[in-house]
């Protein structure tokens, strides 16, 4: 393992962000459980303070991007083609979920904070980076308008379904699975209209090219 030392702040963040989540349940997002994680790792307080600057929400987005990190470990590339999309997509939230769940008094707590008026640009800009990173790892190309409503809705749906994910005490969070699988069904069906709008408005008369025609008549 690297010398605490010898870390950059951006790892120092990444290395500390989950054991100032584990404190958190209990101290909050707080300077307490940032100098409780820095001990455990031999890392100066002071440098941690300075890694985390930005207080509480740095704490948070850093974690959230060790949570991605490990979304993606969880499912290479490899496990992901055998996959259809729609398995993608619900094994790349389980995994986020899963990364998630023995934190969940923390992750509760972080979503107050997150939500406060000053910190909703940020929230937002946090739960579309992990959305992003769904759909990138399931395949997605898209650079057209598709590229923002598929993050759009899958950014609701996991919102949504977070808030079930919070208060589920089913076993394997069987009620949070559920709850996803039929958000997930509800953009697969989105998904398949639109791409059938789009078919049939190839096909429709279009006002523009034949105006063109008529100015520009194939010879």
């Amino acid at each position: 393992m690297t010398d605490p030392a010898d870390l950059t702040l951006d790892e120092i963040r990444l290395r500390l962000a989950p054991a100032i989540a584990e404190n958190a349940a209990f101290d909050g997002w707080s300077d307490t459980a940032r100098d409780y994680a820095a001990d455990g790792e031999n890392i100066d307080r002071d440098v941690a303070a300075l890694a985390f600057e930005g207080g509480p929400v740095a704490m948070i987005d850093a974690w959230f991007e060790t949570i991605d990190l490990d979304m993606l470990a969880a499912l290479p590339p490899e496990t992901l083609a055998a996959m259809k999309i729609r398995q993608r997509i619900t094994a790349l939230v389980e995994a986020r979920l899963a990364a998630t769940a023995p934190h969940r008094e923390a992750l509760r707590r972080a979503l107050a904070i997150l939500a406060m008026p000053q910190n909703l640009a940020t929230a937002t800009r946090l739960g579309w980076r992990s959305v992003d990173a769904m759909w990138r790892a399931a395949g997605d190309k898209a650079t057209d308008y598709n590229h923002y409503t598929k993050r759009g809705m899958l950014l609701a749906v996991y919102g949504a379904t977070i808030t079930v994910f919070l208060d589920d005490d089913s076993e394997d969070y069987a009620e949070t699975r559920a709850f996803l699988g039929r958000r997930i069904d509800g953009i697969m069906r989105f998904e398949r209209a639109k791409a059938g709008i789009v078919r049939r408005a190839r096909h429709r008369p279009s006002l523009s090219r034949f105006v063109g025609r008529l100015r520009y008549p194939v010879v």
